[in-house]
């Protein structure tokens, strides 16, 4: 662990604050800088260095290589469009799965100092302190969620949705880094959260560290999110909370609109 947080640390490094490049992956919304790409090149060489034969997936330039006992998940750059901004919540993912399973997690935000990390079985830290969920209850919740920014036909629903959340919890964030925003939550800064679709180097390392610091993470069958397809994420910090929020997904949305 104490490796792949180097490994981390120094890849943030890339993270400039001005002179990156900036393109858009097919819309608008959906952006990729020169830091991204240089910050995932730096991470796929030094993480196959320290494990060699392990495989990756990664957000940019359609890396997937799985077919490997181990697996490196990746975000270089969770929160690009607030990175391109100058808007400190952002940071770069890092899970590493061994034969299906998540088993180490690292998720690093320079600008805001925090660094976020967990190993099963082995508890939840940022920057060295033990965190934990909050037991506040579905009537105190935070809620962090989103409207699905790069797929807005699910807007309606995802608003639907959010509405029985608002009336039923206490209030709503939105910072625009879901590895960042499920961090957060095992740190006791909020209680749920719901989106609609992700993709797993979104919340492959911070579903672990929500997990080990007490908190559930679900899709839309109540099973752990996929880690090779997009996938719903329901979270919560205790269970409860977390079945409350699938019913509610479940009545606004009677089946999962993608496969």
């Amino acid at each position: 662990m104490e490796k792949i947080i180097e490994i981390v640390r120094e890849a943030a490094g890339l993270m400039v604050r001005s002179g990156f490049e900036i393109h858009n992956k097919g819309s608008v919304e959906n952006l990729v800088t020169s830091s991204d790409l240089a910050v995932q090149h730096f991470l796929t060489e030094r993480l196959g260095k320290l494990l060699p034969g392990s495989g990756f997936l990664c957000e940019e330039e359609d890396l997937a290589d799985i077919r490997h006992s181990d697996v490196w998940i990746i975000d270089p750059i969770d929160g690009t469009a607030n990175y391109a901004r100058s808007n400190e919540n952002c940071c770069i993912s890092v899970a590493l799965v061994h034969e299906g399973e998540p088993v180490k997690g690292v998720v690093y935000s320079p600008w805001r100092d925090e660094l976020y990390c967990a190993e099963k079985g082995r508890g939840a830290f940022c920057n060295g302190k033990p965190i934990h969920v909050s037991g506040r209850s579905f009537k105190e919740g935070l809620i962090f969620t989103a409207l699905c920014t790069y797929h807005k036909e699910f807007a309606a629903t995802c608003r639907d949705i959010l509405y029985d959340l608002y009336m039923q919890g206490n209030d709503i964030r939105r910072i625009g880094s879901a590895a960042l925003e499920l961090c957060l939550t095992a740190a006791g800064q909020a209680e749920l959260y719901f989106e609609i679709r992700l993709l797993p180097w979104d919340y492959a390392a911070a579903s672990l560290i929500l997990q080990e610091a007490g908190g559930t993470v679900c899709s839309y069958d109540g099973k752990a999110p996929s880690l090779t397809e997009p996938s719903p994420v329901i979270a919560a910090n205790t269970a409860e909370n977390a079945r409350r929020i699938l019913d509610i997904v479940h009545r606004r949305l009677p089946t999962k609109p993608y496969n």
